[in-house]
């Protein structure tokens, strides 16, 4: 399946995809605060598109370890100015949200897409997605919750679970009619899990695209990459940059980051070499429509 099919968009994955971070909040874990106002995130909206963002992704609610949960007025007051202003800038917009009542509200004002680090358990989400004709959907797996996850991570391996889960997950959706070409997985880097564990996925990414499924990874930032290079979270551009690239490598289709230049330009590196391989085909990489 080479297409990931979206409310307007019919997002072409045969490259890959750079998806943007946009953060409303005041508490996210690396640039909380910075694009809290409604002005300032749609300027940051429209610079990361001008950087090369493939996807938009907006969110509401941080979902750092530790953070607190908002309510559902709260979310829709931060993201739905932001998603009625970016709906116009020719990309898809996808909403990192978990509440079924912020899903009804941005897809009815166009949003695209929607990200749920949840993979939809909460009250009627499932219905939302299944009644909309096309909305695409990210199926994220977290152990436990944020405010719990990394306090008791998961234990042992942790590929098997992970798979299992997101399988459950999308037989769930299947079942209620949604078609396969508008699921993709994130197999949910740094959300209860352990350094090792997280590249313990990496490594063995392709054991996750097993029948077909699309990836979806975010290791931008993230505190595996500080483990292992000693760098604060404000310095890691560059490791973010070669786990896009070694994720991709590894065939995730999108990578979700917050850093867009360094990876699209990490990713032309990538692209190009491929290219001279002869393994795969290189183009440019654009919004898919």
């Amino acid at each position: 399946m080479s297409i990931w099919q979206t409310a307007r968009f019919e997002v072409d994955l045969t490259r890959p995809r750079v998806m943007g971070i946009v953060n409303v909040t005041p508490d996210s874990f690396s640039d909380g605060g910075r694009h809290a106002s409604e002005m300032a995130a749609i300027r940051y909206c429209e610079n990361l598109v001008r950087d090369g963002a493939d996807i938009l992704d907006i969110g509401g609610e941080s979902t750092r370890p530790g953070s607190p949960a908002i309510d559902v007025e709260e979310e829709l007051v931060r993201v739905l100015p932001v998603v009625r202003a970016c709906v116009s800038l020719g990309v898809p917009i996808s909403v990192d949200t978990y509440k079924p009542e912020v899903m009804r509200s941005v897809l009815g004002l166009g949003a695209d897409i929607i990200n749920d680090v949840w993979a939809l358990r909460h009250g009627d989400a499932e219905q939302v997605i299944a009644a909309h004709p096309a909305a695409g959907v990210c199926l994220m797996h977290m152990h436990r919750d944020p405010q719990t996850m990394q306090l008791a991570p998961m234990q042992g391996d942790v590929l098997t679970p992970v798979r299992d889960f997101l399988h459950a997950r999308s037989r769930a959706l299947k079942a209620r009619g949604v078609h396969a070409d508008r699921i993709v997985w994130d197999p949910g880097i740094g959300f209860g899990k352990t350094v090792e564990q997280n590249f313990s996925l990496l490594a063995r990414q392709a054991e996750l695209l097993a029948g077909g499924s699309r990836l979806l990874v975010g290791w931008s930032r993230k505190s595996s990459l500080g483990a292992v290079t000693g760098l604060e979270v404000t310095e890691r551009a560059v490791p973010s940059a070669v786990a896009a690239v070694l994720a991709v490598e590894r065939g995730a289709s999108i990578v979700r980051v917050h850093d867009v230049r360094e990876t699209v330009a990490a990713l032309a590196v990538w692209t190009s070499t491929i290219s001279q391989t002869g393994t795969t085909a290189s183009r440019p990489m654009e919004a898919g429509t």
